[in-house]
């Protein structure tokens, strides 16, 4: 990571042009991507899963890049080696599918994956900080989990802040959801650093521009 990052989440991508939008948003200085795996149960839709990370990972690692992926999963422990296998480089769970969630942290690094922990809506900052600790990153979710396009909650703000009062200084923050031009900016200034973005991106004209756009607004 190189401090603020924004990540394009391959979910809303055009799955016709997968490649091609790849390569496209990589010239234009992206360096993380995001990859939504839905299991139906977690979430309602299935959504995209190994075999396309597989397709794509190679070409994402050959250009410099990483594929974080987040495990909007019942039993998230039972994914780790497919996406290890298939190219993946960090997971993301959710705290309400884990009962022990530094446990499940640990199979993660098994795999020589980094994790994160994410938490819905729904759920109190403090409950996620106080099992922090094992995890490189903290994911508060900004929408309800599971479909692209939901529009920002504007309650996500005063969570972040209060997350990262409670997360130590060196511990990154992630924001998942309706991410896009006019709210980046607050959710740097609560306390993000890294920022989940699928429409406000793959919905444009251009996506390397709306990528480089919000870049400019993080500056």
């Amino acid at each position: 990571m190189r401090g603020n990052e924004v990540e394009p989440s391959l979910y809303a991508a055009d799955f016709t042009r997968l490649g091609e939008q790849i390569q496209t948003l990589m010239r234009a200085g992206v360096r993380i991507f995001h990859f939504d795996i839905g299991d139906g149960h977690f979430v309602p839709p299935v959504t995209i899963g190994p075999i396309v990370l597989e397709s794509i990972s190679p070409l994402v690692h050959r250009l410099g890049g990483r594929i974080d992926c987040h495990l909007m999963v019942e039993e998230p422990q039972r994914h780790f080696e497919a996406v290890a296998q298939a190219g993946g480089d960090s997971v993301t769970f959710h705290i309400e599918a884990a009962r022990n969630p530094d446990a499940v942290a640990r199979l993660a690094r098994q795999h020589e994956l980094q994790v994160g922990l994410a938490f819905k809506p729904e759920t109190e900052p403090e409950q996620a900080a106080d099992v922090a600790e094992p995890f490189d990153i903290v994911l508060c979710m900004s929408i309800e989990p599971g479909y692209s396009g939901q529009p920002f909650m504007p309650e996500a703000l005063p969570r972040i802040e209060r997350l990262r009062e409670l997360l130590p200084e060196e511990k990154p923050i992630q924001v998942d959801g309706g991410i896009g031009h006019g709210n980046v900016r607050l959710v740097k200034n609560a306390g993000a650093s890294l920022y989940v973005a699928g429409t406000s991106i793959f919905g444009g004209w251009d996506i390397a521009i709306a990528y480089e756009e919000l870049v400019a607004e993080l500056a």
